[in-house]
């Protein structure tokens, strides 16, 4: 039997990691941790006002998103983070050294128009230049998976859930 992936489903602000990570997690049968709940009041705060983080701001959160997903080692989970830079990957990496990656990854115009549509969250339109301008996508020795988000939400985790099903053994 295989032992779960701990997954972080990552990508720019409005490419469904809100609404792509419970479905996955839902079909691989682990419990699904939303990233932003790990950020602390002062950076959603900064977000909020259209102010993008800087690391010093992203060094606490991946630690407690990091902190998480070490504590599911063994039994999986799914986490969603941002994870832009090959830096933050890393520092999640250090924590819990058996993450996989979920990349999903879009045009920008849909992302935008996605964006554009949501409810309620903190991360205006305006920072997603700069979401697309730090974005370092997964190189080939970071396990992990892209997957597009076109089409519905059902498909995208279906794509993702497939994409993770065929990564390699030693990939875990």
């Amino acid at each position: 039997m295989r032992t779960p992936h701990v997954v972080v489903v990552m990508g720019v602000a409005g490419t469904g990691k809100t609404t792509i990570g419970p479905l996955l997690a839902a079909r691989l049968g682990v419990p699904y941790a939303e990233g932003d709940d790990f950020h602390p009041p002062a950076s959603i705060a900064k977000m909020s006002a259209g102010v993008p983080l800087d690391d010093a701001d992203r060094w606490p959160w991946l630690d407690a998103i990091g902190g998480w997903a070490h504590g599911r080692a063994g039994r999986g989970g799914v986490v969603s983070s941002s994870a832009l830079k090959r830096s933050y990957r890393d520092r999640l990496r250090a924590a819990a050294p058996g993450i996989v990656f979920v990349h999903l990854t879009g045009d920008r115009a849909l992302v935008e128009d996605r964006m554009s549509h949501r409810q309620g969250h903190f991360m205006p339109t305006a920072l997603l230049d700069s979401q697309f301008a730090t974005l370092q996508p997964l190189e080939p020795d970071e396990t992990g998976v892209a997957v597009d988000v076109s089409g519905s939400p059902q498909e995208i985790a279906e794509r993702a859930a497939e994409a993770l099903a065929a990564l390699p053994d030693s990939a875990r």
